[in-house]
């Protein structure tokens, strides 16, 4: 059941992450295309169109004659937009676009121009330039994509953490025998749990304890219930673990029930059942069990779907659980529901 609850996660958090990207590319570019477009502003000679930048370099090369001065001339072609050669090749078209003085002027001007090196580092800012528009659409995509991205992965997680509470085992084991009830059939009393979880102990895990809340369908909270260590035996690590403890809280009731689930070497060993007695009623963990918790609002079943002990040539047979499954429902009863008169009065507090 884990393996599958995991592979449903892993295709929802991938399709979230696909959608994202999809989103955020068509975001972009819609905001690069039509919402906010990149405008031209104080363009270099360089990134004019062919005709108006012959009709500058004209315009600079006229000057240029009457004046002779070329670093405003150089200033003015805007030599560091211009790659290599480049400027050469356009003075060369410009002059065959013109006949006379104009031709003229631009000869004059490209053969000074070529007797001047230019400056080292003009073709770093040529790049930097030319690239800026493009990364300005491309940061604002990629910020965008982020952002939707981050959102649906936080939802995707939250409706995660909603859905796995109400997912149930494969199986759904009734209360008299440990069968599996049929997909969408009540299972207890002609209701359905308000919460069903399933959690797996698995030897080595020393901290192992889960809790999870009751909740009514509008949210509300009713009370919390969950299975953690209650017994180990031998000092070796990890932790031998002999009996865990099954609880229930109400918060409509002032106490806490538990019911201690036992290894078959523990539950045998009248020694090991009378230390675990205070913390609740001792209860033999058989696979195929189910164990009823009663408070005031609230009803728990636990039913043990998977049992496996470790072999530990140390200790007795039977005394250490390699791997425990148990499968948790939980009801919220009405005050009508009667289940108060069937509670023990002398519950005790969990250990």
């Amino acid at each position: 059941m884990g393996v599958i609850l995991q592979s449903v996660q892993q295709r929802k958090v991938l399709a979230a992450a696909i959608g994202a990207g999809v989103v955020g590319l068509l975001i972009g570019l819609a905001i690069g295309w039509w919402f906010w477009p990149v405008q031209w502003t104080n363009a270099a000679p360089a990134q004019l169109r062919s005709d108006f930048r012959q009709a500058y370099v004209l315009l600079v090369a006229e000057d240029y004659v009457q004046t002779g001065d070329l670093d405003t001339a150089r200033e003015r072609l805007g030599l560091p937009f211009w790659e290599e050669e480049e400027l050469s090749r356009e003075l060369q078209r410009a002059e065959q676009a013109h006949h006379g003085e104009a031709a003229l002027a631009i000869r004059r001007l490209s053969s000074n121009l070529e007797a001047v090196a230019a400056p080292p580092e003009a073709q770093p800012q040529t790049i930097a330039a030319r690239l800026q528009p493009v990364a300005m659409v491309c940061g604002v995509g990629l910020l965008v994509m982020a952002l939707v991205g981050g959102g649906l992965y936080l939802y995707s997680r939250l409706a995660d953490e909603r859905g796995l509470r109400g997912l149930t085992a494969a199986r759904a084991p009734s209360i008299a025998g440990g069968e599996s009830l049929p997909a969408g059939e009540t299972a207890w009393e002609g209701q359905r749990p308000n919460a069903q979880f399933v959690t797996t102990y698995v030897l080595g895990d020393d901290r192992y304890d889960p809790s999870f809340s009751i909740e009514l369908e509008s949210g509300e909270f009713m009370g919390e219930c969950g299975i953690g260590i209650s017994e180990t035996i031998g000092a070796d690590s990890p932790a031998r673990v002999t009996a865990l403890e099954v609880w229930l809280f109400d918060k409509n009731d002032i106490r806490t029930v538990t019911k201690v689930l036992m290894s078959k070497y523990a539950f045998n060993d009248e020694a090991l059942r009378t230390k675990l007695a205070p913390k609740g009623e001792p209860v033999l963990t058989v696979q195929g069990k189910d164990l009823i918790l009663d408070t005031r609002m609230l009803r728990l079943r636990a039913h043990i779907a998977e049992l496996d002990y470790a072999q530990q040539g140390d200790l007795p047979p039977d005394s250490v659980f390699d791997r425990l499954t148990v499968e948790l429902a939980a009801w919220v009863r009405s005050e009508a529901d009667g289940f108060e008169d069937r509670i023990p009065h002398s519950r005790p507090q969990r250990g």
